[in-house]
């Protein structure tokens, strides 16, 4: 057989790149999908029977039994030093993350919800990457920032004009949660766990932390809500979230790096918004799908300073790693 010639090495190289950042692409989409679901779902159940007590204990109990077997079977053993990160993980985005975001959404509504936190973690995610990574953001990154405030508060004033003003409380932990989120993200693509394991560690973790308190106080109200809502929050809170999406989210970030995934994560608040007005019947309006839309410029226009560069570290690193 003939040997490949220099001049084919880097042409492989590149296909595999763009293979990684299409199969990215499919995973940040799928994410998207699944989210947007969520902040509905959830914000259907909240303001009803179920309280985010349940909520996260769904989540994470039925995520636990579906993913254990990724780090608990016989030889799939983690070693200790990646069970402290699985901890770090679960403090960052597990119980406390959602329990924050179900706060938020019992305060808010589904569409407030799914854009001030997705969209201010890009936000948070090029300050702690600064401060703690020295990565430098650029001038037309923090233009982008810039521009997801403004579009933010553009929806939370277009709000308050047709509906109450924006429950405080209720934005400062969806920005909690966003912080939170933002630090997950760096913190996993240097963990060198996969996307399954990291998963499985933050849902064991946020079970074995958070279920005994849950039971313990009585906080379950499951008697309260009708068995369709059970089932339905069962299987997307345990399976569809905890299972699916956190899955395809690690590899999202692990394929594209943190910088190229939020500007699909970008597209969150709007396909929430979609679904917000079939399912609770919260329509947009002009004034809040004109902010929307800001929001989601100002991610993409976040996102796009020097991510070529930053995206091929982190497949460069995925790769290594493997």
């Amino acid at each position: 057989m003939p040997r490949p010639s220099a001049l084919d090495e880097p042409r492989a190289r590149e296909g595999g790149v763009a293979a990684g950042r299409l199969a990215g692409c499919a995973w940040a989409v799928l994410t998207v999908l699944i989210f947007s679901g969520w902040f509905v779902v959830t914000r259907f159940s909240v303001t009803r029977e179920l309280r985010f007590w349940d909520i996260t204990a769904l989540r994470f109990g039925i995520g636990a039994i579906v993913l254990a077997p990724a780090v608990l079977r016989p030889g799939s053993q983690l070693p200790a030093a990646a069970w402290r990160t699985g901890f770090v993980f679960m403090l960052l985005w597990g119980a406390p993350f959602v329990l924050l975001v179900a706060l938020g959404l019992q305060l808010t509504s589904a569409a407030q919800a799914a854009a001030v936190a997705p969209t201010l973690m890009p936000i948070f995610t090029g300050i702690f990457a600064r401060i703690l990574l020295r990565e430098s953001q650029g001038k037309v990154r923090w233009l982008g920032y810039g521009t997801i405030l403004i579009g933010l508060a553009g929806l939370l004033g277009a709000g308050a004009l047709v509906h109450a003003r924006p429950d405080p409380g209720g934005l400062l932990a969806l920005a909690a949660a966003a912080a939170l989120w933002a630090a997950y993200t760096l913190v996993f693509r240097r963990s060198g766990l996969t996307a399954i394991q990291a998963a499985a560690l933050i849902c064991v973790w946020s079970s074995v932390v958070y279920l005994p308190a849950y039971l313990m106080l009585g906080l379950g109200r499951f008697g309260h809500a009708s068995v369709t809502e059970l089932v339905v929050q069962a299987v997307y809170q345990g399976v569809m979230m905890s299972g699916v999406a956190l899955v395809a989210f690690n590899r999202a970030v692990g394929l594209l790096g943190a910088t190229a995934t939020t500007a699909v994560i970008a597209l969150l608040p709007v396909v929430a918004a979609i679904l917000a007005v079939p399912v609770l019947g919260e329509i947009p309006t002009p004034l809040e799908g004109t902010a929307l839309l800001v929001v989601v410029g100002g991610v993409l226009l976040a996102a796009s300073s020097n991510a070529k560069r930053l995206d091929l570290i982190s497949i460069q690193s995925t790769e290594e790693r493997r």
